[in-house]
């Protein structure tokens, strides 16, 4: 029997209001293409860049959802111990961010007024110490476990 074991990763994005026309538009936008609401000959194109953008968090980390809140919640799903602190780490180091800057900029369709991508800029990426210390204890916590 395979069991699989995650935890799920929430990380808030701030845009800076600068770097795009408007921000809640431009979530919103994000958000909706996160989803795949794109007609069907552009699915393939979508994954493939989000999979280039998002393969320097591994294969044991997937971005499973975008939502709105107060910014752009991220939420990832790492299958391992290893995956939280490699997330963090990236997090730690702003490449995380950088990550994020990126796959935000791909959906979000931003473009200055000759057409040419612009890019989205994150003013902040927020993941609290305490939440870290808590995907990290519950991997700790099935050491040595037999989980069914």
């Amino acid at each position: 029997m395979c069991v699989c074991v995650l935890v799920v990763v929430g990380v808030d994005a701030e845009l800076n209001e600068w770097s795009v026309d408007d921000v809640v538009q431009c979530e919103d936008r994000i958000v909706s293409q996160s989803r795949a609401l794109l007609p069907a000959g552009f699915q393939d194109q979508i994954e493939q860049g989000i999979d280039e953008i998002l393969r320097p968090l591994g294969s044991e980390t997937q971005l499973v959802v975008l939502s709105r809140a107060n910014g752009i919640a991220l939420m990832f799903l790492c299958m391992t111990l290893s995956a939280v602190m490699s997330l963090r780490d990236h997090w730690r180091t702003r490449r995380l961010k950088d990550i994020v800057e990126k796959l935000f900029t791909f959906l979000s369709g931003n473009t200055d007024r000759r057409g040419k991508a612009r890019e989205v800029q994150v003013r902040s990426l927020t993941w609290p110490l305490t939440d870290y210390d808590r995907c990290c204890e519950f991997f700790h916590s099935l050491q040595g476990k037999l989980t069914i």
